[in-house]
């Protein structure tokens, strides 16, 4: 299946869908931990946009981003800047920061092929990997020519740029660590 073919597919259809090398991949559910973090991140990216005073804007899971003919991911969360998309846009064409929240389920897939796939785009600066159970991120930013840096952070600040934000680590983790 193409992109443009899933794009038809999954709309209107109920549960999350991503598009893995022509291969339709359901999403398995959230659990309450995930979403928490998901959410946070989400408040955070918004209220770092808003304070660097950038023209760039956060959106929510739910959104495709297409990597390649045959695949598309859908991120926690992005961020673009520029231009306001249209509001019935259900793709976003240029993310400059993506982040996927680790579950169970698709660690796997977040930590190896979606980290190469989002760097296909000349768009994507910063790829953020948030992994709940550990309490940390790991940012991997674009670099010189093909140089993708990774940083493992815990309990400091994130610098995102560009564009200019800056993320407390620590904020992303509002559910106590489990037992």
């Amino acid at each position: 299946m193409s992109v443009d073919e899933f794009v038809v597919w999954a709309e209107g259809r109920p549960g999350r869908y991503e598009l893995e090398s022509g291969e339709v991949v359901a999403m398995s559910r959230e659990r309450v931990r995930h979403a928490t973090v998901r959410y946070a991140v989400q408040s955070a990216l918004s209220s770092a946009i808003k304070a660097a005073g950038c023209p760039c804007h956060m959106l929510p899971d739910g959104m495709t981003v297409r990597i390649a003919q045959d695949a598309a991911y859908e991120p926690d969360a992005l961020v673009y800047c520029g231009r306001e998309l249209p509001g019935d846009a259900i793709e976003v064409p240029a993310p400059v920061i993506v982040v996927e929240v680790l579950s169970p389920s698709t660690a796997h897939r977040d930590v190896s092929g979606k980290l190469a796939g989002y760097f296909r785009l000349a768009s994507v600066e910063h790829y953020l990997i948030v992994d709940p159970d550990r309490r940390l991120v790991v940012h991997h930013a674009r670099g010189e020519g093909d140089f993708i840096a990774t940083r493992i952070i815990s309990e400091a600040l994130v610098t995102l740029t560009p564009p200019g934000l800056s993320l407390d680590v620590t904020s992303l983790f509002p559910v106590p660590s489990p037992e």
